[in-house]
């Protein structure tokens, strides 16, 4: 018979690259950004194996696969290696991981608790006991094949010959090639003989195979007349022989008699050149395999959700006793539900995670969904239910018409919580769950803005006090101390110097005139506008006397304590874009003037440093979930008066990346007040800064809440309602619309399309019901739609959701009202103006003052944040409906430097609410045996 065809691993290997070049080409042009990762691990330094590494390397390079290679030294121990793996089982960019074999450590590894600390997902080697197990079950499109093995089953299929039925042998059983081998054969359904050294007829069994395959590393122990005539023999060998005709004195055979076995086999592999070019071939085909399998697990866009089932009942039970009927999801599964990586997640016990910055990273060339604001008309005391409506319209949109939706809203205060508002986690059927969680500590995010805000208040205290007892170089010699005979500037040291125009870095070099201006920050205690926080509603700490210890040698000044919500550090969370950003703006906070009337930052009080290490866990989003399984961000609660009232623009972010684009999608963003105020803030300062692009605004209105727009007698809490806000009355409610119009108006203003949500209660009549509906329509609106989600969840809010799936396909053509450059007056003018309805503004003596301060120092350029009451379009809450004719009076201006913006006072504005006579707490108990939080709502 003719001599055996040559299966050259070169050719093949060839053709496997080019085939994967070109996967790895069309994945990264549907996926921008993306390219599949291959990692090397390596311990020591022995040649073989830098040898093999470079090769893979290479391979990985032409094909374009991302290969990383990790040395560790031969003193690695088995815990550094662990780490090591630890780390990048939890990178998601790795999706092919190694671990170069043998390991050359001078410290006892046992190899086999290294090779299976592997991720299964990337191993790429096949080595992990899991990826074994499943090879031998037979589960071969869910496990990873080891390299070596994978390559013989390519050339044997390059043979044409059908593995089915054949009788096939295999000679060695060791776990990196002649065990799987074994297993695969037999799983493309030949029957297969295990030879090894125990076996007494080995000649006799191999010239019994259609299929040899020898991998017994033993130099040419298979003679050629073993073999049975038109066998195709893959030989796995790499031996070295004496030859003296080589320069080395040794050539490489295999396990297999080369010469004598081609002249009776149909087809040979040669050694070299046979299996080991495919070896790498395949580990680079495991590679691209093990990313389209994250692309397909991860793909942004592709959701696989469980929804979970309302059990509605009537009368609609308490919304501490809904929340805790319901079993919510681990929150690790709806992360896995949504797109999100395990590495990106942080877990804060079973229902609540924080999200890392990292996934914005990850999914940054992918398409963002549409962005939906929820906001509602001018708020009464009997509420219009804007929480309740976005986590409705979220329920609606994905549990009822599975569209992949995101809630992002804020996170509440405690003093409410324990106050008279209560909690907002929403109501009814219509809750991020759990609510005692939401509505508590969640994951210590107020709390990291109280430390952080307080250690700038001591911060400024503690300046003055050292400015006003020390001389300028004692000062100096305290803040650039000697630290073994070496005296240094620290980064935030070298920026004030910077700032002030010293070049220098030698402490020793500054003149005294220099000393002076860098150690004395010379505060001027009457601009001081930062004030101690605290999370709690307490009227005491209005104004209080601080420094009246003996230690503080009669150094006292009047202060005041604010909640903490109202900290311009939550409002730097709310906007900020990345730590980055966040560090800068914590800097560039003013806390006071000098007395040369020169801003004082915290950066130079030299703190920005500690405030962002003190927030670097707080900017990370908080996932939590709707009652009915859809996920939901909670992050950040600024004030919506003093500062812009709008959730983070982090989770907006990483929220429209989640979404995807295809078909609709959505993310709901709530705007705290009225649309005059929370609406008008997140379009003129979030939007500007975030670059995001509304699509849809859902204004909210109760039938009620319009009645006494329309002059309806006001309520007491603790009162029955009075009999017009429970029967019929179609005039009242029509005079209310006025307010439901204007805010309409002001939506329209920015080019974006207005869905009504008619929030419904069971006193409201169809007739009046319709009343808003239709005039709503004639306003301009989009669509206004009736809905009963508080009492029927999602279901109940079906019909607006499909109204917010139109309107996201109209044009949305989104302008500011304002441009920055305007003077400052002419932005409030504007605002009140458009806005609100005003005839003019008139500016007291004090804004005038800061007016002219703030431009001078800079800030005239920031967007406007208007502190007035939302409790109606003017300043004054007794005005209701939408008055127009007055004259808006801004009594003082101030400035958020690090959030960005200037706000003026329109009135004045409480920033610590105080307890009333019978708080919420009086309810609020905890059940000792359950555990179970009760009477919160």
């Amino acid at each position: 018979m003719a001599p055996a065809e040559v299966l050259s691993g070169k050719t093949v290997s060839a053709q496997v690259r080019d085939r994967l070049k070109q996967q790895v080409a069309e994945m990264k042009e549907i996926f921008p950004g993306f390219a599949p990762g291959l990692a090397i691990l390596q311990v020591g330094n022995r040649d073989d194996s830098n040898l093999y590494i470079n090769m893979k390397l290479k391979a990985a390079a032409e094909i374009g696969i991302s290969a990383n290679h990790i040395k560790l030294p031969n003193t690695a121990t088995e815990a550094d290696v662990l780490k090591c793996i630890a780390s990048l089982n939890g990178d998601p960019a790795v999706h092919g991981f190694i671990v170069q074999l043998p390991l050359d450590s001078d410290k006892p590894i046992n190899t086999e608790k290294i090779t299976n600390a592997v991720a299964p997902e990337k191993d790429v080697d096949g080595l992990s006991s899991i990826n074994a197990g499943k090879l031998s079950r037979g589960d071969l499109g869910d496990c990873f094949i080891p390299c070596t093995p994978k390559g013989c089953m390519e050339l044997i299929r390059q043979t044409g010959v059908q593995v089915a039925g054949k009788r096939a042998v295999v000679v060695g059983r060791s776990k990196i090639v002649g065990a799987p081998m074994h297993d695969l054969l037999l799983w493309n359904h030949a029957t297969v003989t295990t030879c090894h050294s125990k076996t007494s007829t080995l000649a006799e069994e191999v010239g019994k195979a259609d299929i040899l395959v020898v991998a017994a590393g033993k130099a040419e122990m298979v003679k050629g007349e073993w073999i049975k005539p038109g066998a195709i023999v893959i030989d796995c060998g790499i031996n070295h022989v004496p030859d003296s005709t080589k320069a080395s004195g040794k050539r490489v055979v295999g396990d297999v008699a080369y010469s004598t076995a081609k002249e009776k086999a149909s087809y040979i592999t040669p050694v070299p050149g046979g299996v080991g070019p495919m070896t790498v071939a395949m580990l680079m085909q495991s590679t691209v395999e093990s990313a389209h399998r994250f692309l397909e697990k991860f793909q942004p866009g592709k959701w696989n959700i469980q929804y979970n089932q309302l059990t509605l009942k009537k009368p609609v039970p308490s919304d501490i006793e809904i929340s805790q009927s319901c079993i919510p999801k681990p929150i690790d599964q709806l992360a896995r539900e949504v797109g999100l990586l395990p590495g990106e997640l942080e877990l804060y016990g079973q229902t609540k995670a924080k999200v890392h910055l990292s996934t914005l990273k990850r999914l940054k060339n992918q398409p963002d969904g549409k962005y939906v604001v929820v906001t509602g008309i001018t708020p009464t005391p009997l509420g219009e239910g804007k929480s309740t409506t976005t986590v409705g319209l979220v329920q609606a949109l994905g549990a009822h018409l599975h569209q992949n939706v995101f809630a992002c809203v804020r996170q509440p205060s405690q003093g409410p919580t324990f106050g008279i508002k209560g909690g907002a986690a929403g109501g009814g059927y219509c809750q991020v769950v759990p609510m005692d969680e939401f509505n508590l500590h969640l994951t210590g995010d107020i709390h990291a803005i109280t430390a952080a805000n307080n250690l700038v208040a001591a911060a400024i205290d503690a300046r003055m006090f050292h400015e006003l007892t020390q001389t300028d170089q004692a000062l100096y010699n305290r803040l650039v101390p000697s630290v073994n005979g070496v005296r240094k500037f620290s980064d935030i040291q070298i920026r004030r110097l910077q700032k002030l125009g010293i070049n220098k870095t030698d402490p020793m070099a500054l003149t005294k005139e220099e000393v002076n201006l860098f150690a004395r920050l010379d505060i001027d205690p009457a601009t001081i506008t930062w004030q101690r926080v605290i999370d709690t509603n307490d009227r005491f700490l209005r104004k209080i006397t601080i420094g009246q210890s003996p230690t503080e040698k009669g150094f006292s000044r009047m202060a005041q304590f604010d909640i903490t919500v109202s900290s311009e550090i939550m409002a730097v969370l709310a906007l900020a874009d990345g730590l980055d950003d966040m560090k800068k703006r914590l800097g560039r906070m003013v806390v006071a003037s000098s007395k040369r009337g020169e801003p004082v930052t915290t950066d130079d009080l030299g703190v920005t440093g500690a405030l962002a290490v003190l927030m670097k866990d707080a900017i990370k989003p908080n996932l939590m979930q709707t009652l009915e399984g859809t996920p939901v961000f909670v992050h950040a609660g600024p004030f919506a008066n003093i500062a812009h009232g709008n959730s983070s623009v982090l989770a907006d972010k990483i929220a429209l990346k989640l979404v995807g684009k295809a078909g609709f999608v959505g993310k709901f963003t709530e705007a705290g007040f009225g649309a005059d105020i929370g609406m008008e803030k997140f379009f003129n300062i979030k939007c500007r800064y975030s670059g995001l692009r509304p699509h849809v605004v859902v204004l909210v209105a109760t039938v009620r809440a319009l009645k006494m727009h329309g002059g309806g007698p006001a309520v007491t809490a603790g009162v029955p309602l009075p009999k017009e806000y429970m029967e019929e009355n179609l005039q009242l409610l029509a005079r209310g619309c006025s307010n439901l119009k204007k805010q309409i108006q002001n939506a329209q203003i920015f080019g974006v399309p207005v869905v009504v949500a008619v929030n419904a209660f069971k006193t409201d009549t169809k007739a009046e019901l319709a009343l808003v509906v239709q005039l709503a329509k004639e306003a301009g609106a989009f669509d206004a739609v009736e809905c009963t989600h508080w009492a029927e969840g999602g279901k109940g809010a079906v019909a607006l959701a499909q109204a917010v799936q139109r309107a996201s396909q109209a044009p949305s053509n989104f302008r500011f009202l304002y441009n920055v450059e305007l003077p400052v007056i002419d932005k409030i003018r504007l605002i009140a103006q458009q806005i609100y309805g005003a005839s003019d503004i008139e500016l007291l003596p004090e804004a005038r003052e800061k007016v002219a301060l703030y431009t001078k120092q800079g800030f005239g350029n920031l967007p406007i944040c208007m502190a007035k009451t939302h409790l109606s379009l003017s300043h004054d809450p007794e005005l209701k409906g939408a008055p127009t004719g007055f004259i808006l009076p801004i009594r003082d201006i101030r400035a958020s430097v690090g959030a960005g913006f200037l706000y003026p006072l329109v009135g004045t504005m409480s920033t610590m609410p105080g307890l009333p006579t019978r708080p919420c707490f009086y309810d609020i108990d905890l059940d000792p045996v359950s555990g179970e939080v009760n009477g919160l709502f």
